[in-house]
């Protein structure tokens, strides 16, 4: 059983490894090692993950007292971030996130949620009817990163 809660700082260690293996893992397909290497590095910076789960709307997917999955809001309605543990993608956990995030936004009063997000993110957006605001090339450590910003009226 998933159940889905706010997280605290206990959860920084595991939310950070969780955040590096995904990008590790899951978007090799499309970026270069060197671009996983700077984007997966993120997962280092303990004051910046501390500042988005003390400071946000930061929630966890867990099962079996493990965490396999997170999002969290900034701004009040901009999706930040979703990850999903590489060995539960397709089970429905990003989903679950989702609606529950897009729920917290309508509660905050925003009729619009936006995100900005990569490639391998699209197809997973493009089922619950988000779309494509425009495209741009982000830098990031001497990497060029091509992104997405996408919204979904709510």
């Amino acid at each position: 059983m998933v159940e889905i809660r706010e997280a605290d700082l206990n959860d920084l260690p595991e939310i950070t490894e969780l955040f590096r293996n995904t990008i590790l893992h899951i978007n090799s397909k499309y970026f270069t090692e060197n671009q996983l290497a700077v984007w997966a590095s993120g997962a280092n910076n303990e004051k910046k993950w501390t500042a988005r789960i003390t400071k946000n709307y930061f929630i966890v997917a867990e099962e079996n007292n493990t965490i396999i999955g997170f999002a969290y809001l900034t701004q009040g309605n901009y999706l930040d971030g979703i990850y999903v543990h590489k060995d539960h993608k397709r089970q429905g956990i990003g989903a679950k996130l989702l609606r529950v995030i897009e729920s917290q936004v309508m509660m905050a009063g925003f009729k619009e949620i936006k995100s900005d997000v990569y490639k391998t993110a699209l197809p997973f957006f493009d089922d619950y009817y988000y779309e494509v605001e425009k495209k741009q090339l982000k830098h990031l450590k001497g990497e060029v990163f091509e992104s997405y910003i996408i919204y979904r009226t709510l």
